[in-house]
């Protein structure tokens, strides 16, 4: 379910695309899953096309969902490929902290400054 607040100062095409970010990440919207057609969903949600266009390409943009032409757009494997990487490299961190005695509040504290400094490089696949 979707919901978009007129009030909100987030626009709408943002509050759409977290929303639905939020529930691929999450797994209610699962992997293969179709989602509405960016005209239905406009209709539905009393948004215009290209609000919804946009929301919808800023996801695709991201790997979270992929437009096969006219069959439409789907929840992409990409997503989850990326949290398998994810878990490996946190799995790898944590073996370096344990092997150099760094304990984990500290090794926390570093994963955060990384993260919050922009300095966290992408891994190689």
């Amino acid at each position: 379910m979707i919901v978009i607040d007129a009030g909100s100062p987030v626009p709408p095409f943002e509050q759409l695309r977290a929303q639905l970010a939020r529930q691929i990440q999450d797994r209610t919207l699962a992997v293969g899953a179709r989602l509405p057609t960016i005209r239905h969903l406009a209709a539905d949600l009393g948004l215009a096309v290209n609000t919804v266009g946009r929301a919808y390409r800023e996801l695709e943009e991201a790997g979270l969902i992929e437009t096969r032409g006219r069959a439409g757009s789907f929840v992409s494997a990409a997503g989850e490929e990326g949290r398998e990487r994810a878990r490996r490299a946190a799995a790898d961190y944590a073996a370096v902290i344990a092997s150099v005695g760094i304990d984990a509040a500290e090794a926390i504290r570093i994963v955060q400054a990384a993260l919050t400094s922009g300095a966290a490089a992408p891994a190689s696949s």
